[in-house]
């Protein structure tokens, strides 16, 4: 692996410094932003000190399939993905950016993340077997991990700075947090994208068990439109739907193979993470190309 099959950051000359998220670095252009999807990988909400070949870009060609998808439910940030279409002083980093960058409409994000569970996993399945409840929704009895929810459930989360826990909310909180009737539109909006979603990756053998979406409202039109990236392995739990068994963990297409090491070694959860094995970076690099392969083919 060779430092330029990995992009951890970046810095171009006579750009001003990005905002480094965990996965992103945004440039802001005043009334729009371009995203720079790099190859970073977090786990828990800490970044790993190792990037995932190739990563970034499959993220970003993941986002654009769903975000093109889902347009008639709701409109996204997208202007363009075509260098050739961001600001001139970008054109001379067009093979950094090209295939891993999008150029956005600028927007003041809300403050909560859109969860859309259709499965038990996760967080979702321990406050399950602790109270019988996900997010303050209470479930029936009997349900064992990975099981199939009846209906999409929406559990919202709060969104933490980078290092910090993101932690799930009640939809009462999130209301406080955003208001009622937004709060309302975009947990039915969730709902409706996560539904089609699982529809179409369903018939290219993929499982979306849940997912998370964030909104924003767009600064020169104050409509609400649908941000950041959508219905990626980093969003996503992604498991192979001729291996799905109610009862276990699932195999997955995401990140759950960098998760399962970090658990495997006892690490508490909090900075600095354990080093990432050549094996585990070279078959999560894998996990996230299949998952591209799979849902072009649609």
């Amino acid at each position: 692996m060779t430092k330029q099959d990995v992009v951890l950051q970046t810095d171009f000359d006579g750009v001003g410094a990005p905002i480094r998220g965990k996965v992103r670095d945004i440039y802001d252009l005043g009334d729009k932003l371009i995203i720079v999807v790099t190859d970073r990988i977090s786990a828990y909400d800490v970044i790993m000190n190792e990037g995932i070949p190739g990563k970034g870009k499959v993220l970003n060609q993941i986002s654009e399939f769903w975000f093109d998808k889902t347009k008639d439910i709701i409109q996204n940030h997208v202007i363009s993905t075509d260098v050739c279409d961001y600001p001139h002083i970008f054109h001379r980093y067009s093979e950094i950016l090209e295939g891993r960058s999008m150029l956005v409409r600028k927007t003041n994000p809300l403050p909560i993340e859109c969860v859309v569970r259709g499965y038990v996993a996760g967080s979702g399945w321990k406050e399950y077997q602790e109270s019988q409840t996900i997010c303050g929704i209470a479930l029936p009895e009997g349900i064992v991990e990975s099981d199939k929810l009846a209906e999409p459930i929406f559990t919202p989360a709060t969104k933490a700075d980078v290092g910090d826990h993101d932690e799930n909310i009640t939809f009462e909180q999130a209301a406080q947090l955003v208001g009622q009737d937004i709060a309302e539109k975009v947990r039915d909006i969730s709902i409706a994208l996560y539904s089609k979603a699982r529809e179409i990756a369903d018939r290219e053998g993929i499982i979306i068990a849940d997912t998370k979406f964030e909104f924003g409202i767009d600064e020169s039109t104050n409509e609400l439109i649908l941000i950041d990236e959508a219905l990626t392995p980093d969003s996503s739990r992604f498991w192979p739907k001729d291996e799905y068994e109610p009862g276990r963990s699932q195999k997955s297409f995401d990140k759950q193979f960098v998760r399962d090491f970090l658990t495997s070694t006892g690490w508490d959860k909090n900075p600095p993470p354990p080093m990432l094995p050549k094996d585990v970076i070279l078959g999560t690099s894998e996990k996230y190309r299949e998952a591209l392969a799979k849902l072009a083919q649609e």
